[in-house]
């Protein structure tokens, strides 16, 4: 028993007090830390604490196990607000994170048992990538590593978060870039190689830092959520929640106020952000990606405590035109959230599909497909609700493929709908009798006089008359309106996943 005692106290961060002091002051934390500020207190029940590196043939007995504790990853069971889930950390004062053999192991032990039991699981995973210097078990390739399959293989089937705080290359940036959703700090730095191979490759010398500093991997989509250096395990504690069901401490905000929150003027631009945290439970509204095209907003956000997936327009970034990027971070979303049972709300306010050989180089065809594709793919409901203007293909996805593709479709009072803009339909339909007006003024006058003749037909209520819309509400009904629809589509909770792949891009 004193053994076991003795052998325990040495995997703590009290037995390595001046290495926890040096992590410290560069800001960082350790891996127990992480785990403890994460899960519910005195619930972790971990596997494999006794573990150390296999380098038998290099390190002495007492080297081993001071400086290779766990084989530098920490993990096991717990719970986080009662719900049972996973944790995994790599643990940077081992060998900076670096993965080993035996680590390796214990992650694959873990990883079925995640399967098994269908565990929410939070990695962190800031680590140096795949360490060479293991002597013990025989390898030639060190490719016979069944650990990146089994944590990809869980795509759709278990909710997945990594936090990365520290650098993060090679292998360890695997386990973030196919994960569901990526937090980060500032102090992150991801790569599929880091310094050593970088200049091994013959590419130079790279700072760590410089390698795929957080601004780079907002602006490219590959971290979902930025968190302050000390905020990462309480962020990922909020990003996981969203997947652990309902929850019943909701509050809602004075929906008056949406009646004047949209400008009636189509080309003034407005943030979206203060329509959803209105229309949605209080502080529930997370988004993702938000410097990713930031024209089209993702996000999680709760309506009567249910989580639900949101995508809005944004009309301050390409007047809230579907870009390639765009169309491939909300079809990525919809995978996300048909893959764990989300209902969709989208807010619409579109001038359609971004155009022009500009757009065109960026495979717009192929990537607004997606969107295209994975809406019509959905399983779960989608509501759409048409803040403004709905036009073109770029209105039809962000429906689903056509207004009666979601469950139910309406419109604000001052929306208007149509196959493009407007006056630009004007000018090309009637091109000719435009042509034909020689005065430059006159002719403008009947550009104007014809548009507003446009704006009637093309009006919500025209619309509506016509049937092609299921209704127009008042801005302050939109929240009921949404509650009682998810009300009825999770009836006897009948809203499940489909536990597909969700797609990494």
């Amino acid at each position: 028993m004193l053994e076991l005692l003795a052998r325990r106290a040495l995997t703590e961060d009290t037995a390595r007090p001046e290495a926890v002091a040096r992590l410290h002051r560069r800001g960082g934390r350790t891996a127990r830390e992480n785990v403890a500020a994460l899960v519910d207190p005195g619930s972790l029940v971990e596997y494999g604490r006794f573990v150390t590196a296999a380098q038998t043939d290099r390190r002495s007995d007492d080297d081993l196990l001071d400086r290779t504790v766990a084989d530098g990853i920490v993990g096991g069971l717990a719970t986080i607000d009662g719900h049972a889930c996973a944790v995994l950390s790599y643990d940077y004062l081992v060998m900076a994170g670096t993965q080993g053999m035996r680590g390796h192991a214990k992650t694959d032990r873990l990883l079925d048992v995640v399967a098994r039991l269908g565990l929410p699981t939070v990695f962190f995973a800031a680590g140096g990538g795949g360490r060479p210097g293991d002597t013990d078990i025989p390898l030639a390739s060190a490719l016979d590593v069944p650990t990146f399959a089994a944590w990809a293989r869980l795509s759709g089937r278990v909710p997945r978060v990594a936090v990365v705080d520290d650098n993060c290359f090679a292998g360890n940036a695997v386990v973030a870039g196919t994960a569901d959703l990526v937090v980060a700090t500032s102090r992150a730095s991801l790569g599929m190689g880091g310094p050593a191979m970088i200049a091994g490759g013959g590419l130079g010398d790279v700072e760590a830092a410089d390698v795929g500093p957080i601004d780079v991997m907002t602006a490219n989509g590959v971290v979902d959520v930025v968190a302050e250096d000390d905020e990462a395990p309480r962020v990922a504690r909020e990003l996981i929640g969203y997947f652990l069901g309902r929850r019943d401490d909701w509050t809602a905000g004075d929906q008056s106020v949406l009646r004047d929150v949209v400008p009636a003027g189509e080309r003034r631009a407005y943030d979206p952000l203060p329509v959803l945290e209105t229309v949605f439970d209080e502080d529930t509204v997370l988004p993702l990606r938000p410097t990713f095209a930031p024209e089209l907003v993702t996000a999680l956000a709760r309506l009567e405590g249910r989580t639900v997936g949101v995508l809005a327009n944004d009309s301050r970034h390409v007047a809230g035109a579907i870009t390639a990027d765009a169309g491939d971070k909300a079809a990525r979303f919809l995978q996300l959230c048909d893959a764990y049972g989300f209902p969709v709300v989208s807010f619409v306010d579109t001038p359609g599909m971004m155009v022009g050989p500009e757009a065109e180089r960026t495979a717009m065809v192929r990537h607004c497909a997606r969107l295209l594709v994975a809406g019509a793919s959905l399983q779960v409901p989608m509501i759409g609700v048409v803040l403004r203007r709905a036009y073109g293909l770029g209105a039809q996805a962000m429906l689903g493929g056509s207004l009666h593709e979601p469950l139910m479709t309406v419109t604000w009072p001052g929306a208007h709908l149509g196959a493009m803009g407007l006056e630009g339909a004007v000018r090309l339909s009637m091109r000719k009798e435009l042509e034909a007006i020689a005065d430059e003024e006159e002719r403008e006058r009947k550009v104007r006089e014809l548009t507003a003749l446009a704006q009637a037909h093309a009006s919500a209520l025209n619309v509506a008359r016509h049937g092609e819309i299921d209704d127009v509400v008042d801005p302050a009904e939109t929240r009921d309106l949404l509650a009682r629809l998810v009300e009825a589509a999770d009836r006897d909770g009948r809203l499940v996943g489909s536990g597909r792949t969700v797609d990494t891009w």
